[in-house]
């Protein structure tokens, strides 16, 4: 009896192992750090969090901290190198579609003030950044992290 048990206790894990994975799957984010205000740089990044992550069903979040912090500047404009750059889109313009698409855009709360900008100066949409914010992103477990 108790290897009948075993047994059917084995096959029910094994069905079910392919649904288990898949909303685990389904669970994963991305939270990319973002330091330079670089548009090269940071027009890769946004497009990876937004066309690879987002779009494919996972939360995505962008923290935008040390120079990064300019790229979000409603004042300042930005330069899109490649392909973007032959659809007039900015790097401001691709920060807001991320947003606008359930996206999630960080700023670092020390590194505005050391640049010398408030959230007034930033596009509509961002959050600042808190300890506790960024941490729930960085430590949860089913967070994935890249760098720019």
């Amino acid at each position: 009896m108790k290897t009948v048990l075993k047994q059917l206790l084995l096959a029910i894990s094994l069905l079910l192992a392919p649904l288990t994975a898949s909303a685990e799957q389904s669970e994963m984010r991305l939270f990319v750090n973002l330091t330079t205000d670089d548009t090269w740089a940071a027009a890769k990044a946004i497009m990876f969090a937004h066309q690879k992550a987002q779009n494919a069903g996972h939360e995505a979040a962008i923290w935008l901290n040390v120079r990064g912090v300019y790229l979000a500047d409603k004042k300042r404009p930005s330069h899109v190198h490649g392909l973007m750059a032959e659809n007039g889109t900015s790097i401001q313009d691709m920060l807001q579609a991320f947003i606008a698409d359930g996206g999630t855009v960080i700023m670092c709360g020390a590194c505005s003030k050391a640049a010398g900008l408030t959230k007034a100066d930033y596009i509509d949409g961002v959050v600042m950044g808190s300890t506790d914010l960024v941490a729930g992103w960085l430590f949860d477990p089913n967070t994935q992290t890249l760098a720019w």
